[in-house]
């Protein structure tokens, strides 16, 4: 059965993680800074671009998502018992969507581990191209660590999508 209890948990839950989204992206930042002017070899330029484009998306999603879920948390609360239809007119199709993207998110994460792994291997033996080997370790690197925190938050995500979608249907 579909609670208040439920939203709160959802919402509490993508705050926290969207917090560690906030400081995966804050860390690999710094890190592809200190790579990029701090360690002076071509490996660690290649590796920081990835690092740092990644780790700035993951951070401004973050963000964006710590800010947000406050408030959607209480208006769907709100929503659960005084507007029961604004749950299956607005939250359900908004998380219809959040699921298809997240599908979308896994299929990008994984052809940039691809690609990441196929230049690090490809590269692995050619001192002209270490840019490049760098390049494939960040990007792999990156691709993974977006893989891995983008998984727990699907499946938060379908926890509460088949809850709110049981609620629906009901009402």
């Amino acid at each position: 059965m579909f609670e208040k209890k439920d939203i709160e948990t959802y919402f509490l839950a993508e705050k926290k993680e969207s917090y560690w989204f906030v400081i995966i992206g804050i860390l690999s930042e710094l890190t592809a800074l200190v790579f990029f002017f701090f360690l002076h070899s071509t490996c660690f330029t290649g590796a920081a671009i990835p690092i740092f484009m990644i780790g700035s998306i993951l951070g401004i999603v973050g963000y964006t998502v710590y800010k947000r879920s406050d408030e959607d948390r209480k208006r769907n609360v709100y929503a659960y018992d005084m507007n029961p239809s604004e749950l299956k007119n607005v939250e359900w199709p908004r998380m219809q969507t959040v699921m298809q993207n997240f599908k979308l998110y896994r299929y990008l994460e994984i052809i940039f581990l691809l690609i990441g792994i196929f230049l690090l291997l490809f590269f692995y033996a050619d001192a002209k191209n270490v840019f490049w080997k760098g390049f494939g370790i960040g990007l792999s690197a990156m691709a993974l660590i977006a893989l891995v925190v983008d998984y727990f938050a699907e499946q938060r995500g379908k926890i509460y999508f088949k809850g709110l979608t049981s609620f629906t249907q009901k009402s």
